[in-house]
């Protein structure tokens, strides 16, 4: 398996360290609800879990939240809410999202407010290195002294500056240096630290967190190519000047952005479609065939029509899978398809050419079973390979009922891998919204089983 790496500009063979993948996302700032950029990025990061489960891997998944951060606090301060409340309710909202779009909840989502301690001594860590300096009661890094920064980007300092606005702050050292702890501004949440009461910076916070949790060498590094500069080049900067390691990943891997009227569907542009409003009108098969009908490191056009189309395509795969062929006709052989589709996903992710192969299937059964062939095998392979994209195709007299039970179950999944993680009120805030939806838990030494309470 070959996989395109921001840091080389080419793509290059998948060796991780051993056979658990380690995998660290970047995750939402829940200040509103997701939108389909997100799911976009997420059923990428997804899929590419799927293959590489299916291709013999474990696969460490952890994926942060932002849950401290300017947006936030403006946010929660315009609804007359507290931060906390506003982050408990669109977290919560982010994972149903999720679970409905059929995305694999990632093992663990650590939270900034959880890591504080961890954060402070990276920080302490880097000012002892001399990375790092204080000022005022902020700390920054100091660019200058790591003589890597802009190798992922592939831009010098000069060329940093030239392309940006920079605000003149005397504080600094130097322009490019980039905040490591802000100090507290009077009624924003803060906490204490060698430097006074204050918050982190946004880029030390993922360094930390996939430092504490994954090690200092991860194999993927992913995220939206909005991240490479400056989020992903500073977290290089902290984390090798920390841990004295490189590479801090073997592969950096960004999905392409979602654009809506030539510009990327945004927050702050105002410019977006929420994923609740997406799965209410075309479900989450469309959906998830919309965004691997483009190769992941592509930018891709938002089209109600061309996800329309991808309704009709669901139809054509589902058809596939109903009814059987004649027991003892020519049996239809699925290697070759299957070959196709791993050699596509091989060859960087190629969900293009991997879904003409899933489709080629799909007509040669339906063909199959018009000539009157066996189907079985054929039929069990198109379950497999559509599986590993993440496409339910449940027939449509069963899919409102099977979509239902998919959702509890993987919500259920996601509170035990947050209890598991000692990731305890969003586990109870997540237990009690299925029991207000109708949705009894009962947990046990074997596991956590559920069960629908009223109709």
């Amino acid at each position: 398996m070959k996989l395109y790496d921001s840091l080389s500009g080419e793509k290059r063979e998948f060796a991780p360290h051993d056979d658990t993948v380690k995998m660290y996302v970047c995750g939402v700032t829940p200040y509103s609800s997701a939108h389909v950029g997100h799911a976009m990025s997420y059923v990428y990061f997804d899929t590419l879990r799927r293959y590489l489960e299916f291709s013999g891997y474990e696969v460490k998944h952890v994926q942060n939240f932002t849950d401290i951060d300017d947006k936030i606090i403006d946010a929660a301060d315009r609804m007359g809410t507290s931060p906390v409340m506003l982050v408990e309710e669109l977290v919560e909202e982010y994972l149903m999202d999720m679970a409905s779009l059929n995305i694999q909840p990632a093992h663990m989502y650590p939270r900034v407010t959880d890591e504080i301690p961890q954060i402070i001594e990276m920080i302490e860590g880097l000012i002892e290195r001399g990375y790092a300096y204080e000022s005022e009661g902020d700390v920054y890094y100091r660019v200058t002294s790591f003589p890597g920064y802009g190798k992922l980007s592939h831009r010098s300092l000069e060329g940093m500056m030239a392309g940006a606005r920079i605000e003149p702050n005397v504080q600094k050292d130097h322009a490019m240096d980039f905040t490591l702890w802000k100090k507290s501004k009077v009624g924003e949440p803060s906490w204490a630290s060698p430097w006074g009461e204050g918050r982190p910076g946004w880029h030390i916070e993922c360094s930390a967190m996939a430092l504490h949790y994954l090690g200092p060498n991860l194999d993927i590094h992913g995220g939206g190519q909005d991240l490479v500069f400056p989020h992903h080049e500073n977290e290089i900067a902290q984390t090798e000047a920390f841990t004295g390691q490189e590479p801090f990943a073997q592969h950096w891997v960004h999905n392409g952005l979602l654009q809506m009227d030539q510009d990327k569907m945004s927050k702050s542009l105002g410019n977006l479609v929420t994923v609740r409003d997406a799965l209410d009108k075309f479900g989450s098969d469309a959906m998830r065939l919309f965004f691997l009908n483009s190769h992941y490191h592509s930018p891709l056009a938002y089209s109600e029509d061309g996800i329309r189309g991808q309704q009709r395509a669901a139809d054509r795969l589902r058809a596939a899978l109903e009814g059987d062929g004649a027991e003892a006709g020519e049996v239809l052989n699925p290697a070759p398809y299957r070959e196709r589709f791993v050699a596509a996903m091989d060859d960087d992710l190629n969900t293009p050419q991997a879904l003409a192969s899933v489709f080629s299937l799909a007509r040669d059964i339906n063909r199959g079973r018009e000539e009157g062939k066996t189907l079985g095998a054929a039929q069990e392979c198109l379950r497999e390979l559509t599986a590993v994209l993440g496409l339910r195709l449940e027939p449509e007299d069963v899919a409102a009922e099977h979509s239902a039970n998919a959702f509890v179950a993987l919500l259920t999944e996601v509170r035990q891998e947050l209890r598991a993680n000692k990731q305890f009120a969003l586990a109870d805030l997540i237990r009690g919204r299925l029991q207000e939806l109708g949705v009894a838990l009962e947990d046990s030494p074997d596991g956590t089983k559920w069960r629908f309470t009223s109709s």
